[in-house]
C-alpha cells in the first residue's frame, strides 16, 4: 500500500513538472501559461496527448519534436524527474498531511524561480505571489501562533527593503525582497532567517567556486540559492537549528 500511495505520489509530481516546464518557457516572455494549448517552440505545431506524458515521451521521441526533428532541451524531462523526486522526498519526510501539500506546491514554485532567475536574473511576481497564497493557507492553520508568520513576512523581507532603497536597486533585487516576504510567511520568522543563512552561505561557495572554475560574471542571480535555503528550512528548519546550537556548543 505505501509503495502505491509513493507511486501516486511520484505520479503526481511528473504531471505537475510537466506543468512546469510551461510556466519556465511562458513567463519569461510574458505568454499565457493555462489557456495556450502546449506546441513545439521551434515549428509551433500543436502537441498532442502521447507528446505530453512526463519524461516518457522524450525517451520515446528520442528528445526531438515529432514534426520538425528539431531537438528537445533536456530540460523538459529533467524538470519533471526533478519534481518528482522533491515530491517523494517532501512525503517522505512530512507525510500524509495537508501541510505535505503545501510544501509540494512551494518546492514546484522554488523550482520554476530557481531555472528562470538563473536565466534571466529576475523573479516572476506571479510565482511569489503563489508561494504568498500558500503562506496565508498555513497562516490560517496555524491562527494560534500567527504572530511568528507575521514577522516572518518582514523578517528578511524587511531589511532586503533597505538595502535595496539605500543601493537604488543595485545591492538586492525586488524579486528576492518578495520572495523572502512570502517565504516568510509560509515559514515563520525562525524558518526564513534560517533560509536566509543557508541560501547566503550556499550562494557564496557555489558562485565563487563557479568564478573560479568557469570564470563566472560577478553578477549573483541570488535566487536558486535562497530557494534552497526555503527548501530545506522548510523541510529540516528544527535539525538545522538543533545542529548549530550543538556546534556552538549550547
Amino acid at each position: 500500500m505505501e509503495e502505491l500511495m509513493m507511486t501516486g505520489v511520484l505520479l503526481f509530481g511528473l504531471v505537475i513538472g510537466s506543468f512546469l516546464n510551461v510556466c519556465i518557457y511562458r513567463l519569461p516572455r510574458g505568454e499565457e501559461i493555462v489557456k495556450k494549448p502546449s506546441h513545439c517552440p521551434n515549428c509551433m505545431s500543436p502537441l498532442t496527448w502521447y507528446e505530453m506524458i512526463p519524461v516518457i515521451s522524450f525517451l520515446i521521441q528520442k528528445g526531438r519534436c515529432r514534426n520538425c526533428k528539431e531537438k528537445i532541451s533536456f530540460q523538459y524531462p529533467a524538470v519533471e524527474l526533478f519534481n518528482g523526486i522533491l515530491y517523494l522526498w517532501i512525503v517522505h519526510k512530512t507525510g500524509y498531511q495537508f501541510l505535505s501539500l503545501l510544501y509540494c506546491l512551494c518546492a514546484s514554485a522554488l523550482l520554476v524561480i530557481a531555472v528562470i532567475d538563473a536565466r534571466t536574473y529576475e523573479i516572476p511576481l506571479g510565482c511569489n505571489l503563489f508561494i504568498g497564497a500558500l503562506g496565508c493557507v498555513r497562516l490560517f492553520l496555524n491562527l494560534s501562533v500567527w504572530q511568528e508568520h507575521v514577522i516572518g513576512f518582514f523578517a528578511v523581507s524587511g531589511p532586503f527593503l533597505l538595502i535595496y532603497l539605500f543601493t537604488r536597486g543595485k545591492g538586492i533585487g525586488g524579486g528576492d525582497i518578495k520572495l523572502m516576504a512570502a517565504a516568510g510567511l509560509l515559514l515563520g520568522w525562525k524558518g526564513i532567517l534560517l533560509a536566509l543563512a543557508v541560501g547566503s552561505v550556499t550562494g557564496s561557495v557555489v558562485h565563487i567556486t563557479l568564478m573560479k572554475l568557469k570564470k563566472k560574471d560577478r553578477i549573483l542571480a541570488f535566487g536558486p540559492y535562497l530557494a534552497t535555503g526555503i527548501f530545506l528550512a522548510m523541510l529540516y528548519g528544527r535539525e538545522l537549528m538543533e545542529w548549530y546550537l550543538r556546534l556552538c556548543g549550547f
